[in-house]
């Protein structure tokens, strides 16, 4: 009888202590980022160093037309993306507006080790460095999926103008543990992303474009985070599109251009 209770046992614990290992790999997952789009021939390299020394490489892409002001886009893509293809697709959605995105911590060519709290702290450093080098009358940052984490995480500490949230949730750790209801997920997790408790004190803009057919991140974790808005400036949900393919849906280039619309006109 011992022997039936202490083998489940034995192997439940031994499955924690594997997810619990693997968990960086599972959320970052640096081996398995799509290939990244193409960039126009005005793109250009960018460079910062971490707080912790490690180098952060990065693109700028220049407006191809002029706008009535200079505004910077900053754009954080979610766990699988290359920012070479986060700041492509921002720089079609807004040709007016200068483009930059930075690869991860961890994600070549970007040194380091990936995690949360290290890349949040890293989009403070990022975003200093272009304020300083551009010199941007207004800044609207987007952020996609696990990048609405760090976004939002940097809409909370420094003065941005705007903030667009692409397919996001209210908390990491709800939605792991929403996934995995059979596991201690908010005792395991060790990477934390909150963007709820990051905006609830905030008075930034916020615009979210969610996906109706989204089962990654459910309709109950972007529902919590707009409950925990106090300015959320614009909001629609695009019907059929799922979390990875909501980018391919017609009604998204409308859906991103009317959130920044909204975020910029709400300043």
């Amino acid at each position: 009888m011992a022997w039936l209770i202490l083998v489940p046992a034995f192997l439940y614990l031994l499955v924690l202590l594997v997810l619990f290992s693997a968990q960086t790999a599972l959320i970052f997952p640096v081996g398995q980022v799509a290939p990244a789009a193409a960039l126009p021939a005005t793109a250009e390299p960018l460079e910062a160093r971490a707080g912790s020394g490690e180098r952060l490489r990065g693109i700028h892409i220049p407006p191809s037309r002029q706008g009535r002001e200079r505004l910077l886009l900053l754009g954080f893509g979610g766990n699988a993306t290359d920012a070479a293809t986060t700041a492509a697709l921002l720089h079609d959605l807004f040709p007016e507006a200068d483009v930059a995105a930075f690869h991860y911590r961890g994600y070549p060519p970007s040194e380091g080790r990936p995690g949360a709290a290290a890349l949040q702290a890293d989009a403070l450093v990022v975003h200093d460095l272009l304020r300083a080098r551009l010199r941007p009358a207004r800044i609207v940052v987007a952020g996609f999926s696990v990048g609405g984490g760090i976004a939002a995480s940097l809409a909370a500490r420094r003065p941005v103008d705007g903030l667009i949230l692409v397919t996001p949730f209210d908390s990491l750790a709800a939605v792991a543990a929403g996934h995995y209801r059979w596991l201690p997920v908010r005792l395991l997790l060790r990477h934390r992303l909150e963007p709820a408790a990051e905006l609830r004190a905030s008075r930034v803009p916020v615009a979210i474009v969610a996906g109706g057919a989204d089962t990654l991140v459910p309709p109950a974790r972007t529902d919590a985070l707009r409950r925990a808005i106090p300015h959320l400036v614009f909001d629609q949900t695009i019907p059929n599109a799922g979390h990875n393919d909501i980018y391919a849906d017609p009604a998204f280039p409308a859906a991103m251009r009317d959130a920044f619309l909204a975020v910029t006109a709400a300043r």
